[in-house]
């Protein structure tokens, strides 16, 4: 009894800080499905960001009423906290499974999607910077292409619209007179976009869905040690029956 009260106090004090690190996770996943939104085509993509915003929301009287119980036992503070804890389960399985399947699925369509965009993007070899959507993100996760800037000449030969040349978005920020010529190819991003999104999408989900998993773990050991402490209380209200 005395070690189920020590953890749930112990557990209180994680609870509360852990909030910090959810809304974290949810902050990162809803910005990063807003920026690219034009390449993510469905709206509820953020749900993983929205639950683990709910969930934080959830940890923090979570925490300070399990801090509470451990000096104070109450029966109606330990069957909020039960309740809680089953609310809060519900909410870390879903963001977990969510943030789970939803990697899997958009790293799949990605590369069909940046394709997509490169072959009707519409450029020229002038100083003109370009403000489409291809030339946002190549500017912002500072890349060229899907995989290197060799895409934009598969798209230049196969239309006789496209000029030998590159967007000035695929230019490195050093380089300020680059426009995208491709005799100077060193003033050109190495990388892709399409790794640098993956890899963004990989650590957000990633980053949710152990978050997740743990505080379940955490949260089933404080409904066992509010459990504990609850079976060793009798009902006293109920005496005079």
């Amino acid at each position: 009894r005395s070690f189920a009260q020590s953890l749930l106090r112990f557990l209180g004090f994680i609870f509360c800080g852990s909030a910090a690190g959810q809304a974290f996770g949810g902050i990162l996943v809803i910005l990063m499905f807003k920026n690219y939104r034009y390449l993510f085509q469905e709206s509820y993509l953020s749900l993983p960001g929205w639950l683990a915003l709910a969930t934080a929301l959830t940890l923090l009287p979570t925490g300070v009423l399990a801090v509470s119980i451990s000096v104070k036992r109450s029966r109606n503070k330990q069957g909020t906290l039960m309740y809680l804890l089953l609310l809060l389960l519900c909410l870390e399985l879903s963001s977990a499974a969510l943030a789970r399947s939803y990697s899997i699925r958009t790293a799949s369509q990605l590369e069909s999607v940046m394709g997509y965009f490169v072959h009707q993007h519409n450029w020229t070899c002038s100083q003109d910077p370009g403000n489409s959507a291809v030339d946002v993100m190549q500017r912002k996760l500072r890349c060229c292409g899907v995989h290197n800037y060799t895409d934009w000449l598969k798209a230049s030969s196969s239309s006789r619209y496209h000029p030998a040349c590159v967007p000035e978005s695929c230019c490195k920020e050093e380089y300020s007179h680059c426009r995208g010529d491709l005799g100077h190819v060193e003033q050109l991003s190495e990388e892709g976009c399409l790794k640098k999104l993956e890899d963004q999408l990989c650590f957000a989900m990633t980053y949710m869905f152990w978050c997740c998993t743990l505080l379940s773990i955490l949260e089933l050991l404080a409904g066992v040690s509010n459990g504990i402490l609850m079976r060793h209380q009798p009902y006293h209200d109920l005496s005079i029956l």
